[in-house]
């Protein structure tokens, strides 16, 4: 197995140096695998010559995009840290992450670049006036500006291409820190799980060791996926690169245009999101217009009985299903490692990962009975940045904080979540983050946030809210006065789809808000058994 992820790429280019490697859907570029491979020498170059030395991070603001793949595997070539995060981040989110990481170059486009902009400067402001130690431990970011102008301090990406500079000497240690991804973790925030070359190269394995392939070299796999994602960077583009496959990238979900997009460019492999399934209700011919496909992935969150009926009826299709996290770069199980389809199962541990099930007690559950989900494999992240907490085990089991049972075949079912963990669109929602942004309204004395079964979003966040006694605004006044704070601070998908302004909220013995009666009271909400 390679040492590097990296190597792929270079493999790849060695082994078919004219097929194409990517398309952009939205441009129609091309690009071989030769060209990407000298494109991202170039990258890494470039990033040398710019001072960066092996470890430091490099934030990539950008969407599904050439530039996102040359940017990732430039960091990675020249020894350095990537830090993909999501372009919709709002400017409060992104100044707590590049601090956080201490990044020292973001990448940015059109689309994020006012966004990291006003972060950097966020940043900036925050420094003025602090202690000179922290002065010193704290990084101000460059910006590196993809298709777009630049103002002075910044660096364009044709400058980072035209640079000269000199390959980084790059040891093959696999346990080199290659990807910082945010994450919940076992906890409700934001924390960045630390994946070395060896865990994602090892999931990458894993992966192509199923049986029969989950996918070719001569596959067209669809990268609607966003790339900063786990999901879209290691299972569907790390296996793009193991296996030499054609990725088309989109860089955003359209109903119609992803039809068009899967035709055009004759897509065989389908990795989506449970809510594109929902969308493509509405369309009639669907079988007709994924009639070159051969297989479809889900993941990244559960997905209804309901639409898998519905998608399988109406296309003949089968949609394997999987079960992964991001600690787990990204991919446990697979409904392809299963013996027999299993309605509600997320399929069987994929080669060289190990489930087990413990109960409150520490110990097996019995029989059948639900549990904790524990894996452990090659695959699994190095803790916590920085310094590795919250990780595996001496033995190497990591406890994922997910509940499920395990039949007899071993396929994995999922019950419930210890986490409060919300997944809008496949996507992670941490209610205290929210919780945080909703208190920073004057008027509000308390806030909890919950998630709720969505149909198009698989989940959707729902905040109550209670106000202080000195407010003189009326409920909805209240209502709309958080989603305008919420409009501003937090990106689109973790805003309140829902705010529920309320007398009182319910509490533990121990004083903490006690969630499952607000769970409770929304479904009645939603079953027309409130008002």
């Amino acid at each position: 197995m390679s040492a590097h992820l990296a190597d792929l790429l270079t493999r790849a280019a060695a082994e078919a140096p004219d097929r194409v490697a990517l398309v952009e859907a939205g441009s129609g570029r091309r690009v071989t695998w030769a060209e990407l491979d000298a494109e991202v020498d170039q990258v890494a170059r470039g990033l040398n010559a710019q001072g960066l030395v092996a470890g430091y991070r490099v934030v990539i603001a950008l969407g599904n995009r050439t530039e996102f793949v040359t940017s990732y595997l430039g960091v990675l070539r020249a020894g350095l840290v990537a830090v993909p995060v999501n372009p919709r981040s709002a400017t409060g989110e992104l100044v707590r992450l590049v601090a956080d990481c201490g990044a020292r170059v973001v990448v940015a486009d059109a689309a994020t670049l006012t966004t990291v902009r006003q972060a950097v400067a966020g940043l900036e402001d925050a420094l003025v006036g602090a202690d000179e130690e922290l002065r010193r431990r704290t990084a101000v970011p460059r910006v590196v500006v993809v298709g777009a102008p630049t103002v002075p301090g910044e660096r364009s990406y044709a400058d980072l291409l035209a640079a000269v500079g000199t390959d980084a000497p790059v040891t093959a240690d696999p346990e080199r820190l290659a990807v910082l991804l945010y994450t919940s973790g076992t906890s409700g925030r934001p924390r960045a799980a630390m994946l070395t070359h060896r865990a994602l190269l090892a999931n990458v394995e894993q992966a192509a060791r199923i049986d029969p392939p989950m996918l070719t070299g001569d596959d067209v796999v669809f990268g609607v996926l966003p790339l900063f994602h786990v999901y879209g960077l290691n299972a569907v583009l790390g296996q793009v690169l193991h296996q030499r496959a054609r990725l088309v990238l989109v860089n955003g979900f359209d109903m119609e245009e992803s039809l068009t997009v899967i035709e055009a460019e004759a897509v065989t492999v389908l990795p989506v999101a449970p809510p594109v399934f929902a969308y493509w209700q509405a369309v009639h011919d669907l079988g007709e217009r994924l009639s070159g496909v051969r297989l479809v992935l889900s993941g990244s969150a559960p997905l209804s009985r309901e639409l898998v009926t519905f998608f399988e009826q109406r296309t003949g299709l089968a949609v394997q299903q999987g079960y992964g996290l991001t600690e787990a770069a990204p991919v446990v199980t697979s409904t392809l490692c299963s013996a027999t389809a299993k309605p509600g199962s997320v399929g069987a541990a994929l080669p060289g990962i190990e489930i087990r099930l413990v109960d409150e007690g520490g110990h097996a559950p019995e029989g059948e009975d639900a549990g904790e989900i524990w894996v452990r494999g090659a695959n699994l992240f190095s803790g916590y940045w920085p310094d590795g907490t919250d990780g595996p085990d001496a033995a190497g089991w990591f406890a994922t904080g997910d509940v499920g049972f395990l039949d007899r075949d071993g396929d994995l079912f999922l019950v419930d979540r210890l986490k409060e963990l919300v997944i809008v669109s496949g996507f992670n929602v941490y209610p205290s983050e929210v919780e945080d942004v909703v208190m920073e309204v004057d008027d509000v004395a308390e806030a909890a946030v919950i998630g709720m079964p969505d149909e198009r979003t698989g989940e959707a966040v729902v905040a109550y809210v209670k106000a202080t006694p000195s407010s003189s605004y009326s409920a909805a006044e209240l209502e709309e006065l958080v989603r305008e704070h919420c409009a501003v601070r937090l990106a689109r998908f973790k805003q309140p789809t829902q705010v529920h302004v309320v007398d009182e909220l319910p509490h533990t013995v121990t004083g903490k808000v006690a969630k499952g009666r607000l769970r409770e009271r929304a479904r009645r909400r939603t079953m027309g058994l409130l008002e």
